[in-house]
């Protein structure tokens, strides 16, 4: 049987993490709670909220606040302060290869290199989202009706990926054949980049927000409904004509999804704070955390696939161990 340990945080929970072996949690005053054995630690940050966060491949957490900064925290150290707008919001961050990583504030993306070079990509709207490929430099930035795919290095045009619409995220297949954009209507929107086909994801009763690719890159799932909706990607011409897996289904809406790091299983948190994990082959459940009435905000398996990190808007959080 799983147990849980939960911690009151008293703050929005914007991310959950691991940082090799240990929990963290960004929160939304602009603390990064660390978990030692019997409480979590806060670590101030940013001086206002944590507006995007994300792991990087050596073991720091990436974050972006509407203090205008950029910071990398690492355990045990005092957070790194790494680049600045002035009187702006980091909207969004994200992680490449070799310690580069790409931040967003307003209409202009920048992509810093480890020697603390900068490049920055100007946008004719707000952008929406980020994402780096699986390798390379190529970096790609939801926008008003569409996705751009910059290759960082370069100083070549963008590959224009046109959808009308507002594009609110953006995602990369594990295997760099695909680009997925969450939508501003109930949808997801996809290219295969082979031959630029469109992919429409539809039939969601609400946004869906949380994409998570499962282990191997089969499925991709997804918030928007009263279940996760996992699109099958593991097809010639990935999930078109295809209808999507349904696993969890409630009477309320799925907020998060995380896929398990080694076997098909995702984990579902809903609007009710529930917590609970199915299997892809027969949807088999188990429930992982009970309901107290709040949003779960964050949710993240560590590299083992042992434990779960959740948070919920009321900042309730903690750790599944299976």
């Amino acid at each position: 049987m799983p147990t849980i340990q939960e911690f009151p945080l008293a703050a929005f929970v914007v991310e959950a993490a691991f940082l090799g072996d240990v929990p963290v949690f960004a929160l939304g005053n602009g603390v990064v709670r660390v978990v030692t054995r019997a409480a979590a630690e806060p670590v101030v940050v940013h001086k206002g909220p944590i507006l995007e966060a994300v792991v990087t491949s050596d073991g720091r957490l990436l974050s972006g606040g509407d203090d205008g900064s950029v910071m990398l925290t690492r355990i045990g150290e005092a957070p790194e302060h790494i680049a600045e707008r002035p009187r702006k919001w980091i909207d969004h961050v994200a992680v490449g290869n070799g310690g580069v990583i790409a931040y967003s504030t307003g209409k202009t993306a920048v992509v810093r290199w480890p020697d603390g070079r900068e490049k920055s990509f100007e946008h004719n709207r707000s952008v929406g989202g980020l994402a780096f490929a699986p390798k390379g430099l190529r970096l790609a930035v939801a926008r008003y009706d569409g996705v751009d795919l910059w290759w960082a290095g370069t100083d070549q045009k963008p590959i224009e990926l046109t959808w009308k619409g507002a594009h609110l995220g953006v995602t990369f297949s594990p295997d760099g054949k695909y680009v997925v954009s969450t939508m501003q209507e109930n949808a997801l929107h996809g290219w295969k980049l082979d031959d630029g086909k469109d992919m429409r994801m539809t039939g969601y009763p609400g946004k869906p927000k949380s994409l998570s690719w499962s282990v191997r890159g089969r499925f991709l799932a997804s918030s928007g409904s009263n279940a996760a909706i996992l699109w099958p990607f593991h097809f010639k011409d990935g999930p078109m004509g295809r209808p999507p897996v349904q696993l969890g289904p409630r009477q309320v809406p799925a907020t998060k999804v995380a896929c398990h790091p080694k076997e098909e299983t995702v984990a579902i948190g809903y609007q009710d704070g529930l917590v609970l994990a199915a299997r892809f082959s027969d949807g088999n459940e188990a429930r992982l955390r009970a309901p107290d009435g709040s949003p779960v905000s964050a949710l993240r398996w560590d590299d083992s696939g042992k434990r779960l990190a959740f948070g919920c808007e009321n900042g309730a959080a903690g750790i599944v161990t299976l």
